[in-house]
């Protein structure tokens, strides 16, 4: 195997699992959970999560995956998210 399979592979896994990892950082820290609960008060939480979402896959330059996540950690996601390719 050579190091770009290696990190190929890594980076791979990590682009499935970013969504709940960006949420769980909201999820776990104070200030950002505050910012988020006022904003899922103004917007909702299904207009939120998504904008979250579509704002990840843009800043990270991801594309969807065929799979959605149906068990994520963090308790933010209600139901599923896409993962990402």
């Amino acid at each position: 195997m050579e190091i770009k399979e290696l990190v190929d592979e890594v980076i791979a896994l990590k682009n499935k699992t970013i969504t709940d990892e960006v949420f769980l950082l909201i999820q776990n820290n104070r200030d950002l959970m505050q910012k988020y609960l006022s904003l899922v008060h103004e917007k909702g939480v299904i207009t939120v999560n998504q904008n979250i979402g579509k704002m990840v896959k843009t800043k990270y330059n991801l594309t969807n995956d065929t799979e959605r996540n149906y068990e994520p950690i963090s308790t933010l996601i209600s139901n599923s998210h896409q993962e990402f390719q």
